[in-house]
């Protein structure tokens, strides 16, 4: 099958190992035995999205997902048509602030957002950072990750995390963090997300094969690295988390 992957500001928006989310990915579906083709999009560059499959765009500073905005607001439509006909996206990081209505920055200013969603953003001055443990309804396992950010998400009505048993959610301490809508996914979470969470990553591919009409092949790549060290963070976090 082959399967091209559309990557937003691989250069501007790529703190904390982001790209590893995609290498992840890339990886995963090689072993699947499906061709990849990845297109960088770049500010001012030009790019036809139309025919993506999956969509990505890793964490960034605030100034540099401000900077990304600027030119990512003229992929709005196309981006979300091909969120209403289901194809596969990941935004990590501050990049999952660009999809909603409006980011308030800490001077006071503001921007618009793409609008895929209604939630607003506003990022303060104190940086909120720790790691986190949480749970999901897209499977049982348990999500783990690591937050550093500054900003506080209000109005999400479809969080990719229902709830935290440790760490700091969209707007609240063990609330509910990130957004999923159809066969989008964004969480604030760093670490890179789709490496720390081996079904997350499984989860994302199947949403590609599933916009072709095909379910995951049943002989699947399982990378023991990967599967030994979520064993030992969800271990340890859950262990903290039941502490408090």
């Amino acid at each position: 099958m082959d399967v091209r992957i559309i990557h937003f500001y691989p250069d501007l928006m790529d703190l904390y190992g982001s790209r590893a989310n995609l290498l992840a990915l890339k990886r995963y579906l090689e072993h699947l035995d499906c061709d990849i083709t990845v297109e960088a999009v770049l500010p001012g560059g030009g790019a036809d999205i139309a025919r993506g499959d999956f969509f990505f765009m890793g964490a960034g500073t605030e100034r540099a997902a401000r900077a990304a905005m600027a030119d990512f607001s003229r992929y709005g439509e196309s981006l979300k048509a091909a969120a209403l006909d289901c194809a596969a996206m990941l935004f990590a990081g501050t990049a999952m602030d660009l999809l909603g209505a409006s980011v308030k920055e800490a001077d006071g200013t503001s921007y618009e957002g793409l609008g895929l969603a209604s939630f607003a953003v506003e990022h303060g001055r104190k940086r909120i950072v720790g790691d986190v443990y949480g749970h999901t309804d897209l499977y049982p396992e348990a999500v783990v990750g690591f937050l550093n950010k500054c900003g506080m998400v209000s109005g999400v009505e479809t969080p990719l995390l229902t709830g935290l048993d440790l760490g700091f959610g969209n707007e609240k301490e063990r609330g509910p963090e990130g957004f999923h809508w159809k066969n989008v996914f964004a969480s604030q979470l760093t670490g890179p997300l789709l490496v720390k969470n081996p079904k997350l990553l499984e989860t994302v591919a199947a949403a590609i094969y599933a916009r072709r009409g095909r379910p995951l092949p049943v002989d699947r790549p399982v990378d023991r690295w990967a599967e030994k060290a979520y064993a030992v963070t969800e271990e340890q976090l859950r262990a903290r988390a039941q502490a408090k």
